[in-house]
C-alpha cells in the first residue's frame, strides 16, 4: 500500500499532463476571446450527452466527457475537434488504485481484498503509534535525540537499518498518522459512520443525476455559462450537456478539484437564474469532515505541497517496512543461533563403558 501510495501521489497532475498536454492550444491559434459555449458545441456538432469542462487557462482545450465512450477535446477558439486522449495513463492509475485498495481482486473477491487492506491499515496505525512511544527518548537532550532523529554515515547491517528505521520513522510518523487515519472511513463503514456520530449529524443521501434522453439543445447555455463565470477565481466550470427539463447543474471549481473549493449552481434552463447554490459551507459538519478526510488522505486538501508530503511519507513507509523486516530477520537469526548453541552446551554426552 505504501508503494502504490507513492505511485498515486501526483495522479491528478500526471493524467492531466498525459491527456491534455498534447492538445494544448498554441498561442498562434488563439483568438482574442473564446467562442460562446453555444457556438462551440454547435460547430463541433455534439449530438450526444456529455459532461463539458471549460478551464480558465487559455492554453487548455474544452473537454467533452462521454463516459464509457471516451473523451474528446475541442479548440475553444475555433470549435475544431482536436482529438481524443490515449487511455494508457488513466488505465495505469486505475490498476494501481485497485492494488492500493483491494489488492486488485475482482468480482466477489474484491470484498476480501478490501478487508485485507483495511486490516493492514489498522495494524499499520498500531505500529505507528507504538513506534512513536518506542522512539521517544526518556531524556530530551540533543545528545539523546540526534542519534535517532538524523542519518548517520558509515553504518552498515543492523546499525544502518536501526538508524534508518528510527530517523525515517520519527519524521514520517505525523504525516503517516493522518494518511492512515483518513483511510479508515474509506475502508470501513463503521469509521465513516463514526464521523457523523461524533459530529451529531446525519449521513446525507446520495442523489444520482437522472439520465439524459434525446438530442442535446445548446440553447440558453450562453446565459447560464455567463452566470457560472461570475463566481470569483474559478478554475474549471463543468456541466452536463444533454436533453432534459430540469435545472442544469454547473460545478465551479476554484482549485484543483477539492470539494472545499467547489461551488455547485443549479440554473433554470429557460431563464438562466440560479435556483440553488451549494458550497462546502452549506454542508453539515459530518459531511465537511468526511470531505476533508478524503482529500487529507492524499494531501490534496493542502494542494501540491500536501501531496508531496503525503508522497514522501508513503515512501518513508516503504523504508520502514523494509528496515523493520530486516531487523526482525536479524533478531530471529540471532535467537536461532543462541538457541542452537544452548542446546549444544546442555546436550548430554554418551557414556563410555570400559570392559
Amino acid at each position: 500500500m505504501s508503494v502504490t501510495g507513492v505511485l498515486l501521489t501526483y495522479e491528478r497532475q500526471m493524467i492531466a499532463s498525459a491527456e491534455r498536454g498534447p492538445f494544448a492550444i498554441e498561442s498562434a491559434n488563439r483568438g482574442v476571446n473564446a467562442l460562446p459555449i453555444e457556438d462551440l458545441l454547435a460547430k463541433a456538432e455534439v449530438k450526444q450527452a456529455a459532461t463539458v469542462s471549460v478551464r480558465s487557462d487559455v492554453s487548455e482545450p474544452v473537454e467533452l466527457n462521454f463516459g464509457p465512450k471516451g473523451i474528446q477535446y475541442l479548440n475553444p477558439y475555433t470549435g475544431r475537434i482536436l482529438g481524443s486522449p490515449g487511455k494508457g495513463s488513466r488505465e495505469f492509475f486505475q490498476k494501481v488504485r485497485a492494488w492500493h485498495r483491494w489488492i486488485s481482486f475482482e468480482g466477489e473477491w474484491r470484498a476480501w481484498g478490501k478487508a485485507i487492506t483495511g486490516a493492514c491499515t489498522l495494524a499499520f496505525l498500531g505500529l505507528v503509534l507504538s513506534g512513536l512511544y518506542l522512539w521517544v527518548p526518556q531524556v530530551w537532550s540533543w545528545r539523546h535525540v540526534r542519534p535517532i532523529s538524523w542519518f548517520r554515515g558509515g553504518l552498515s547491517g543492523k546499525a544502518r537499518d536501526f538508524n534508518w528505521h528510527n530517523a525515517i520513522g520519527i519524521w514520517s510518523a505525523a504525516p503517516l498518522f493522518f494518511v492512515i487515519v483518513t483511510a479508515l472511513p474509506i475502508s470501513y463503514q463503521w469509521a465513516n459512520q463514526l464521523i457523523y456520530t461524533v459530529t451529531g449529524t446525519t449521513i446525507p443521501k446520495v442523489e444520482n443525476a437522472p439520465p439524459m434522453k434525446g438530442d442535446p439543445n445548446p440553447s440558453g447555455l450562453n446565459r447560464m455559462m455567463a452566470e457560472a463565470m461570475r463566481q470569483p477565481d474559478w478554475q474549471t466550470i463543468s456541466f452536463r450537456y444533454g436533453a432534459g427539463d430540469g435545472p442544469v447543474v454547473f460545478n465551479v471549481d476554484r482549485g484543483i478539484g477539492v470539494p472545499v473549493q467547489r461551488v455547485t449552481l443549479s440554473l433554470d434552463r429557460a431563464t438562466g437564474v440560479v435556483v440553488k447554490r451549494e458550497s462546502f459551507e452549506d454542508f453539515n459538519t459530518g459531511r465537511q469532515v468526511r470531505m476533508y478526510s478524503r482529500f487529507l488522505h492524499t494531501g490534496e486538501v493542502l494542494g501540491l505541497p500536501g501531496q508531496t508530503v503525503a508522497g514522501i511519507a508513503s515512501a518513508g513507509g516503504v523504508v520502514l517496512v523494509w528496515t523493520g523486516l530486516a531487523l526482525a530477520w536479524r533478531r530471529f537469526n540471532l535467537w536461532r543461533h543462541r538457541t542452537g548453541n544452548a542446546q549444544e552446551v546442555v546436550e548430554p554426552q554418551p557414556e563410555t563403558v570400559s570392559t
